[in-house]
């Protein structure tokens, strides 16, 4: 965490490519060497910048991305054994149990054990008395689609969930002039606040435009087969949908989600009055 700031908005496009590029290789062995690469740029100048842009070094961004999407899997694959998750990151048995320890200050058997119990006790719950909904209602609730691609204009943050409304307000007026009657709104959010700590958490706002934009911050959101969970209720609940995604349906469901592509939500409506919300969540999942 950078001291002071509430969060960390990515100005620079290439970090984002390099940010993007390492979320779709995290089973593999990244280096600076290969990240810079891919950006064109000597490792030396892009280190600099992307330390300055994200406040992390690419190893170090690198190493947690890593063990922070393992730690997710411990919580929704409950049926997988700890030794294959760490192994689909790299990891030896030994070496996988060293870094989780010094990065969750407790063994994965142990964050594994207490995920749903930390998940509950997230401040983002707002004491809502939460009831777990049982498999059979949330799977109900859950439509296999096929979800289209969209180009979209957005930008990038780290930082609290909690502060996406604000993020909402700054990027509608600078991009008012882009929105069309057909215009989609979308947010992207890769992480897990129950997995990763708030400040270090990434997301993208974003709005569908045509692919004639000649805007640098534009980038395509990739559709495909997803789980699609409709919510409609005040923002505050929006969590607690998503743990009921996590805890509940994905442990025991035979759809596999695909890690490749990010999670995102489709606005269709918002009162910014009462906070009252109509989206859709949509998880990407494996081809079978």
């Amino acid at each position: 965490m950078i001291s002071g700031r509430d969060d960390i908005m990515i100005t620079r496009e290439v970090v984002n490519q390099a940010i993007d590029y390492i979320l779709q290789h995290t089973e593999e062995e990244l280096t600076l060497n290969e990240v810079a690469e891919y950006c064109h740029f000597s490792k030396f100048y892009f280190s600099r910048l992307f330390k300055e842009q994200t406040g992390e070094s690419v190893y170090a961004y690198i190493r947690r991305i890593k063990l922070e999407q393992s730690a997710f899997r411990l919580k929704v694959e409950k049926e997988r054994r700890i030794t294959e998750i760490s192994a689909d990151y790299g990891y030896s048995s030994s070496n996988y149990s060293s870094a989780f320890r010094q990065h969750y200050r407790m063994a994965p058997v142990e964050f594994r054990r207490r995920s749903r119990k930390k998940s509950q006790e997230h401040p983002f719950f707002h004491g809502a008395g939460w009831q777990a909904a049982s498999f059979e209602e949330c799977d109900s609730r859950i439509r296999i689609e096929e979800v289209p691609d969209y180009y979209v204009i957005y930008e990038r943050r780290f930082g609290s969930y909690g502060q996406l409304s604000r993020s909402w307000d700054s990027f509608i007026e600078r991009y008012r002039e882009y929105i069309t009657d057909g215009t989609k709104f979308l947010e992207r959010t890769y992480d897990d606040p129950a997995v990763t700590s708030t400040e270090r958490c990434l997301s993208d706002v974003c709005m569908s435009v045509d692919e004639s934009c000649q805007l640098e911050n534009t980038i395509w959101i990739q559709g495909g087969r997803c789980a699609v969970y409709h919510f409609t209720g005040h923002a505050k609940y929006i969590y607690a949908a998503y743990q009921t995604i996590f805890l509940i349906w994905l442990p025991r469901t035979s759809y596999e989600l695909d890690q490749a592509r990010s999670m995102f939500d489709i606005y269709y409506a918002v009162d910014s009055r009462t906070m009252q919300m109509e989206l859709d969540i949509c998880l990407p999942l494996k081809c079978s």
